[in-house]
């Protein structure tokens, strides 16, 4: 199985590839990945243009310092590009697809799904961005010393931890986003497919 069928194994994967094949203009192409992220779970998705995305160097630190996560992983900081590298890198493309979750959304599984569709349908630059820290493995390779994912088609690193101010970014476009303070709150999830 390849694309979205072999990413994720949902009854909705036919009308998902009806809808990826259906646009051929660039703006209509994008419409499709987010009305295909809607299907594959997604509150929301919409192409932004990347100069909306935020950077910080802040948003390092705060991964750095109140995150236990830092350095746990091989798509988190330090490992993750810096700040400036995701800066420079967003001035590369002009289109991008901001995907809206909650906390029962796996938001990176969506972006990475959309991205290989992307790269499938000639989109050869297509990049995700996912939300959080990776889950794919218990332990990552690099506890055992590796510097080698076991999952490169999978993992991906979230906005955060590539030095997005996801709270900026996602209200520039507008989309919600509050501080969570208690269990109760509303989290809201985002991730990042640059396309082209």
């Amino acid at each position: 199985m390849r694309g979205l069928e072999g990413v994720l194994k949902t009854g909705k994967t036919t009308a998902v590839k009806r809808t990826i094949r259906a646009g051929t203009a660039s703006g209509r192409a994008v419409e499709k990945y987010a009305r295909a992220a809607r299907t594959l779970g997604a509150l929301g998705a919409k192409a932004i243009a990347p100069r909306s995305v935020v950077t910080g160097r802040w948003v390092r630190l705060k991964c750095q310092f109140g995150c236990g996560g830092f350095a746990q992983c091989l798509t988190c900081p330090p490992y993750s590009p810096e700040p400036e590298q995701t800066a420079a890198v967003l001035k590369e493309y002009r289109t991008a697809l901001l995907i809206h979750g909650d906390d029962h959304t796996d938001v990176t599984r969506i972006a990475v799904a959309i991205e290989r569709e992307a790269f499938l349908d000639g989109w050869y630059r297509a990049l995700a961005l996912g939300s959080g820290p990776c889950r794919l493995c218990r332990r990552c390779a690099l506890e055992s010393g590796k510097r080698a994912c076991r999952h490169p088609d999978k993992a991906r690193p979230s906005m955060e931890a590539c030095g997005i101010d996801v709270y900026r970014t996602a209200r520039n476009n507008g989309y919600p986003i509050e501080v969570v303070r208690n269990h109760r709150c509303t989290q809201n999830y985002y991730g990042l497919v640059l396309l082209g």
